[in-house]
Parts: C-alpha cells; structure tokens; sequence
C-alpha cells in the first residue's frame, strides 16, 4: 500500500504522536541474554537525538511493546518518553487507549512497526511506517518503508520525515 512521496508528506504533516514497536525498531530484533540471565538490547544513538527533536517541537513519542524489560523502561526514561507500554497482549486495545487518553484521533498518529503483532495498529493509523527488514507481510500495510534496518536509525530516518514535513528540520540546523 505504499503512498506517493507526496501523500507520505502529507500525512506526516498531520503527526502529533509517534508510536514505536521496541524490539524489531528500535534495535535490530536481538536480544541478547549473558550466562547468568542477564538481558541486553543495543539502541542507536541517532534513533534518540530523533526522539529528544521530535518532542522538542511538540511530536509526543510512545513505546508499545510485547515484551518487558527494564531496559526499555531505562531507555524511555534517559529520553523523556512518558508513553510506555509493556508486556502488551492486544496492541490495538492499548492503542486505543493511548489515542483517548491523548484527545488525538487516527489521522494525527504514526506508528513504526515491523511484525505481525502491529499489523492492527498499522491499518488504523494516520501514517503507518515499517522498517526495511520487517516481516514481509507488514509491508503491505504501509505508507512508508524506511531505507536503514531496525536499531540502525530507522526511528531517526522516520523523526526527519516528521520534522521536515512539519518544516522543523531547519529550525534545528
């Protein structure tokens, strides 16, 4: 289903949440367990100045994963996201609790997704994103498909779109 530059530009010009899948978006879909249990995940510095810029011009960013994990509480927090989710069964249901307690309807909300999982989400929202190396099936679903792989600035490639759309991303050089 994927839009025309131009359409994609005009959604994201509507964008006042972004919402992102963890595991598969925000890192490469590893995790990585030591010998004693212990778990850690690999964040791209760049997927996080393009958080810390989308709230800086008023873009509120969101977390909704399946999984749970301190790291990513860790990691939100470092980046002021107030919006997290874990350990989530039913995306669509949180989802739509987010889009109530937010006031914003389907239109102004974008969502980064890359599996099966966030297909629901996908298919309602204003501009709905996947990462290049995402399950074939969610590509089509979606609007815009970003050039870098999952944890590789995937988040950072879609945060510029947001901001040159919304004619921020001058206002940051």
């Amino acid at each position: 289903m994927r839009s025309s530059a131009r359409a994609v530009r005009q959604k994201a010009q509507k964008i006042k949440l972004l919402l992102l899948d963890v595991d598969g978006v925000l890192t490469d879909g590893g995790i990585y367990i030591d010998n004693r249990g212990v778990e850690s995940k690999r964040f791209d510095v760049r997927d996080g100045q393009g958080i810390v810029l989308l709230q800086r011009f008023g873009i509120e960013v969101g977390f909704i994963t399946s999984r749970s994990s301190k790291i990513v509480s860790q990691r939100a927090k470092e980046l002021g996201v107030r919006i997290v989710r874990q350990g989530v069964h039913d995306k669509l249901q949180i989802y739509e609790d987010i889009k109530r307690s937010s006031r914003l309807q389907d239109g102004q909300i974008a969502y980064i997704g890359d599996d099966i999982v966030d297909m629901p989400i996908l298919a309602k929202v204003g501009l709905a994103v996947s990462v290049r190396d995402c399950w074939p099936g969610v590509k089509k679903l979606v609007s815009y498909v970003t050039r870098v792989a999952a944890g590789h600035g995937a988040v950072r490639e879609v945060a510029d779109l947001l901001l040159r759309s919304q004619k921020h991303l001058q206002n940051t050089i």
